[in-house]
């Protein structure tokens, strides 16, 4: 007996799916608000690799299903011995870590989309992207440090980048949870809408940013990226060897050539 291929696509815990220009990847653990195991963390590095090698790919969105983002790692795991605890966490983060150097390095751009609840790992994920569209009723709880933790999931990467040393120090230690609204004053969110308008506004700002070229997107996120870590001279050449390099591309003397004819 086989399993209907719909069935079988509603167990994998996370989906990929492509419309032209954008993939969407949807953690699919509704029934644990999409905590993260380690079958999760391994599809979505896998997820990961096979759309950073997809040319023809421009933007990736990030988004749970069911009534919540992701409530961060599966603590039905956390009640283990200490050896067996250690091994989980170990190699969860081995497929997480990688899941997320990807989503960092591959040339197209990242877009979290978040709804319901966004906790502990998957607060820290919802701040990975290069940009991040959250639903008016969402909450973002750290959550760390009621379980005596450190952050983990790249929550000192993102976090870090956007609000500064201190202010991730206060919300990773002093702050409970707080909502969207909070997280557009922080910088943390790039906009926030009505829930129900969350889908398609997604889509909407995801097709828009893919009207941008693969090379202008390309490069205006690693320039992006580096800047802060970059001797000012090194990112004035990197900006410099960037440009030059849009400027081989098709897209380029296109542009020029119907600026020109306009003008």
């Amino acid at each position: 007996m086989t399993m209907d291929p719909e069935a079988a696509r509603d167990t994998q815990p996370a989906l990929l799916a492509i419309d032209g220009p954008v993939a969407t990847i949807t953690l699919n653990r509704p029934g644990v608000l999409n905590a993260i195991d380690v079958a999760m963390a391994a599809a979505l590095e896998r997820l990961a690799l096979q759309i950073e090698e997809r040319a023809d790919i421009r933007v990736l969105v990030i988004r749970g299903s069911g009534t919540g983002f992701c409530a961060g790692g599966d603590v039905s795991h956390f009640t283990a011995e200490p050896e067996q605890l250690e091994a989980f966490i170990r190699e969860l983060l081995g497929h997480y870590g990688a899941f997320l150097q990807t989503l960092r390095r591959m040339p197209q751009l990242v877009l979290t989309s978040v709804h319901g609840a966004a906790a502990g790992a998957g607060f820290s994920l919802a701040f990975m992207g290069d940009m991040t569209i959250a639903a008016d009723t969402t909450r973002f709880t750290p959550a760390y440090h009621k379980l005596g933790v450190s952050p983990d999931g790249g929550g000192t990467i993102g976090l870090v980048e956007a609000l500064g040393p201190r202010r991730a120090l206060h919300v990773f230690l002093a702050q409970g949870s707080f909502d969207a609204a909070q997280a557009a004053a922080y910088g943390l969110a790039t906009a926030v809408v009505p829930a129900d308008d969350l889908s398609d506004r997604t889509m909407d700002l995801a097709r828009r940013l893919a009207m941008n070229s693969r090379e202008t997107i390309e490069h205006t996120k690693r320039l992006v990226h580096r800047s802060a870590h970059a001797a000012m001279a090194d990112q004035l050449d990197a900006e410099r060897d960037a440009l030059l390099a849009c400027m081989r591309s098709d897209t380029f003397r296109t542009a020029v050539k119907r600026f020109r004819a306009s003008s």
